[in-house]
C-alpha cells in the first residue's frame, strides 16, 4: 500500500495598496486573490486576512497546514506585525515561518514565477518600493549611487534589474530615489518619490483625474492630444539613469479638480498627456536598453506598475534588442502576493522551479448551489433562458447587438478581464462604446475598449505577429478593418488586444469560434466586469447585483443564460420603484439580517423627496415620507443611483461629501450593508 504524500503549501501576502494573497501548492498556485474583490473597496490593501482567509478557505486548509508564509508591505518590512497590521492577522499565534521580502525582489519573483523561460533578465519598474535600508538584495548589485549614510530610509527603489540563470534569481543594477512631496501638495508634482518614471506618471495622471483610480486612463487620453503643443523634456537620461526634470511644472497650475473642470479643457489636458506619454515612452526605452547592455539576453521578463503601459510595451518588444518579452498580468502591486509566494517556494523551502502553465485565473470556484443561491435571492428579477448551448446562444445575442455579462469559472488576479469576468459585445457596431462607457460601466466618454481575438486570426485584423494572452500590448488594426470593428479602434487607430487559445481560455475560445460561425469574424469587444470605481466582480451574488443595476442585456453564468424580467434597469428606475419595489421586498427577504442592522434611516433625496427604511420593526419596511429617525441622510438623486449600484461606494460618498448625515453616525455607516441586501 503507497502512502499518500501531504501537498506542500506556500502563502505568499502583500500588504501595500492593491491588497493580495496567493497560495502556492507543490510550486503551483492554487489560488489567488485581490483583496479588493472581497471587500468591494477599490485599492483595498493593509491587512491581509481577508485575502488571506479567501484563500485558506478555498484550499480546505488552515495557516497551520503552511509550510511558509512571504509578506511584503511598500513602505516596510513589517516588523512587529506578526499579529496586527491595521487590524488583526491570520497568521496570529501560529509557528509557521514568517519571512519579509523587499518589493522590487517580490516584483521579481512574481514575474519569473509566471514566466515561461528558464533564462531570462528581468526588470522591475515602478513608483516607489521599499527604501535602500530594507532591501535584500543589494549584495553583488551595481549601484550607481548609495545614498548618504544614515539616510538610507530616504531613498527608495523605483527600478531594478536582475538575471535569472541556472534557476537561480541574482540582481545586477538597482537604482533609488529621493522620496517625493507628498506632503507639499503642489498642482503637480510627484508624491512618492522624485525621479521614478512612474511616480511622475502617477502625478500627471492625477492632476488630469484628480485621484489614484486609474493611472491607465492618461494613457487612453493620449491619443486625443496634438503633437507639438509642448516642447519640454520631462525627464532627464543620463548615465543610464532616469531623473525627472522639475523647471517646467510650475506652468501647470490648473488640475482637473472634478469632472466638469476636465470636460471645460478636455484639449489642454489630451494634449497634456499625449506629451506624458511620448516622455514616459523615452524613458523607459532608454532604461530597458541600458540595461540589456549592461547584462544581454534574449528573454525579457517584467513587472512593475509602469508594465501596465499597453503603448511603451509594444515599443519594448519592437524596437529593443530582446527578442522575447513577457509581463507579469498582474504587474502592479496586485501580483505582489505571487512573488511573495514563489520566493517562499524557491528560496526559503529551495525547491525547484515549477513552470507555470495554463490561465492567470487563480480565483475559487463557485459551486452550482453557490450560483443557484444567488439566483434565488434576486428571483422575481431574473428570467432564465433554457438553452442546450450556452455559447452558440451566447454568440447569437452578441450578433444580434447585445451586451453581455459573461461570468465563467475562477477570476482573473489582475486588472484585466480576459474571458472569466468580462462584459462582451459585437465590436462592429459603432454605438457600443458610447453605450457601454455611458449605460453600463458609468465612465468617461474618451475610454477606449479592448478586442479579444482567436490567436491564429490576430494578424488578419491587427498589425500584430506575437502573442498577447494578457490585455498589456497594444498594436495598430489594418486599415481595411478601422471601419469595420469600430468599437475597439482607439482614436491613434490602436488596439489593446488579447489573443485567445484553447489551451488557456477554452469556455472563451469556443465563444469566439461560435461568434465567427455566426458573423464571419472572430473579434468581441472584452470590458471588465465593474464599472468606475468598483473592484471587478467576484462571485455569482456581485454579477447579478451588477446585471440588474445597469444597462446589460443578458448575464452568463457559467452554463445558464439570465435576463432580467420586464422593468427596465436599475439606473433608469424612478426613486420610487427603486426603493419601494426593490429594497423594501429585498429587506423583508431579509428580515432576520434587517433586524440585526436595526434603526430608522431617513433618506432626503435631493431636499426634494423623503424616504424612511424602519428596520427597527418585526417586519422592516420603507415608505415615503418622515418618521422618527435614528439617523438622517441627505444626497443627490445621483447619488442615490451610484449607492445602489454599488453599495461599495458608502464610504467614497462620505469622504467625498457627498452624503451628509445628523444622528447616530454610527448607524450611518450600516448603508452600505442594507443596500447590499436589495
Amino acid at each position: 500500500m503507497t502512502r499518500s504524500t501531504r501537498p506542500t503549501y506556500v502563502l505568499g501576502t502583500g500588504l501595500s495598496h492593491d491588497g493580495s494573497a496567493c497560495l502556492i501548492k507543490d510550486g503551483r498556485i492554487c489560488v489567488a486573490i485581490e483583496k479588493e474583490r472581497i471587500t468591494r473597496r477599490k485599492h483595498d490593501g493593509g491587512n491581509d486576512s481577508d485575502a488571506v482567509s479567501y484563500c485558506l478557505q478555498a484550499e480546505g486548509i488552515t495557516i497551520d497546514d503552511v509550510a511558509a508564509v512571504v509578506q511584503n508591505d511598500n513602505f516596510s518590512m513589517l516588523v512587529g506585525a506578526d499579529d496586527w497590521y491595521r487590524g488583526p492577522r491570520v497568521v496570529k499565534g501560529t509557528n509557521v515561518p514568517l519571512v519579509s521580502i523587499s518589493h522590487h525582489l517580490a516584483h521579481a519573483y512574481s514575474a519569473i514565477g509566471a514566466s515561461p523561460f528558464d533564462e531570462a533578465a528581468v526588470l522591475i519598474i515602478d513608483g516607489c518600493g521599499n527604501a535602500y535600508d530594507d532591501c535584500i538584495d543589494l549584495e553583488g548589485c551595481t549601484l550607481p549611487e548609495t545614498p548618504p549614510e544614515k539616510l538610507g530610509h530616504l531613498f527608495f527603489e523605483k527600478d531594478s534589474y536582475y538575471r535569472y540563470e541556472q534557476g537561480r534569481l541574482r540582481p545586477v543594477y538597482k537604482d533609488f530615489s529621493e522620496g517625493g512631496y507628498v506632503l507639499k501638495q503642489y498642482p503637480l508634482r510627484p508624491s512618492s518619490t522624485m525621479h521614478s518614471i512612474g511616480g511622475m506618471y502617477l502625478a500627471a495622471s492625477t492632476y488630469v483625474f484628480a485621484g489614484f483610480e486609474d493611472p491607465g486612463k492618461l494613457m487612453g487620453l493620449a491619443p486625443y492630444g496634438r503633437p507639438g503643443q509642448h516642447d519640454f523634456p520631462i525627464f532627464d537620461l543620463k548615465d543610464g539613469r532616469v531623473f525627472v526634470r522639475y523647471d517646467w511644472m510650475e506652468r501647470f497650475t490648473r488640475p482637473a479638480r472634478n469632472k466638469t473642470a476636465f470636460k471645460e479643457r478636455f484639449q489642454e489636458h489630451a494634449d497634456f498627456a499625449w506629451w506624458v506619454q511620448r516622455e514616459v515612452e523615452r524613458a523607459i526605452l532608454y532604461v530597458v536598453n541600458h540595461r540589456y547592455e549592461v547584462a544581454p539576453s534574449d528573454n525579457l521578463v517584467y513587472a512593475g506598475g509602469v508594465a501596465l503601459n499597453a503603448v511603451a510595451n509594444r515599443l519594448i518588444r519592437t524596437q529593443t534588442r530582446f527578442k522575447n518579452l513577457f509581463i507579469q498580468p498582474a504587474a502592479g502591486d496586485n501580483g505582489l502576493a505571487v512573488g511573495c509566494a514563489y520566493y517562499g517556494w524557491l528560496e526559503v523551502l529551495k525547491q525547484e522551479r515549477v513552470k507555470a502553465t495554463g490561465p492567470s485565473a487563480s480565483g475559487r470556484h463557485y459551486r452550482r448551489d453557490e450560483v443557484e443561491a444567488a439566483v434565488k435571492q434576486h428571483g422575481e428579477l431574473l428570467k432564465e433562458e433554457p438553452v442546450e448551448d450556452v455559447s452558440r446562444r451566447t454568440a447569437e445575442l452578441l450578433a444580434d447587438g447585445k451586451v453581455v455579462g459573461w461570468f465563467q469559472g475562477s477570476s482573473e488576479l489582475g486588472p484585466r478581464a480576459l474571458g472569466h469576468r468580462s462584459i462582451l459585445a459585437d465590436p462592429r457596431l459603432p454605438q457600443m462604446r458610447d453605450f457601454i462607457n455611458s449605460k453600463v460601466k458609468f465612465r468617461e466618454d474618451f475610454r477606449p475598449f479592448a478586442p479579444s481575438v482567436l490567436r491564429e486570426d490576430c494578424s488578419t485584423y491587427f498589425d500584430c505577429d506575437y502573442d498577447s494572452p494578457y490585455m498589456i500590448l497594444v498594436a495598430p488594426v489594418r486599415p481595411e478593418w478601422r471601419s469595420r470593428l469600430p468599437s475597439v479602434v482607439h482614436q491613434d487607430n490602436s488596439a489593446r488586444i488579447q489573443t485567445v487559445t484553447e489551451e488557456v481560455s477554452p469556455a472563451y475560445y469556443r465563444l469566439l469560434k461560435d461568434f465567427k460561425a455566426v458573423t464571419g469574424i472572430s473579434v468581441l469587444l472584452n470590458t471588465s466586469f465593474n464599472r468606475k470605481g468598483m473592484p471587478i466582480v467576484e462571485t455569482p451574488a456581485d454579477a447579478i447585483r451588477f446585471f440588474l443595476g445597469c444597462a446589460l442585456d443578458a448575464l452568463v453564468l457559467e452554463d445558464r443564460i439570465f435576463f432580467k424580467t420586464a422593468m427596465e434597469a436599475a439606473v433608469d428606475l424612478p426613486l420610487d420603484k427603486l426603493l419601494l419595489e426593490r429594497l423594501k421586498p429585498a429587506l423583508e427577504r431579509n428580515a432576520e439580517e434587517a433586524r440585526t442592522l436595526g434603526g430608522v434611516y431617513e433618506l432626503r433625496l435631493s431636499g426634494v423627496r423623503t424616504f424612511t427604511l424602519d428596520l427597527s420593526r418585526p417586519q422592516p419596511t420603507v415608505y415615503e415620507g418622515s418618521g422618527t429617525p435614528d439617523v438622517v441622510l441627505a444626497l443627490s438623486e445621483s447619488d442615490f443611483q451610484r449607492l445602489y449600484n454599488d453599495p461599495s461606494e458608502a464610504m467614497a460618498l462620505f469622504g467625498e461629501g457627498k452624503i451628509s448625515a445628523s444622528g447616530d453616525l454610527q448607524r450611518a455607516l450600516l448603508l452600505n450593508r442594507i443596500f447590499r441586501m436589495s
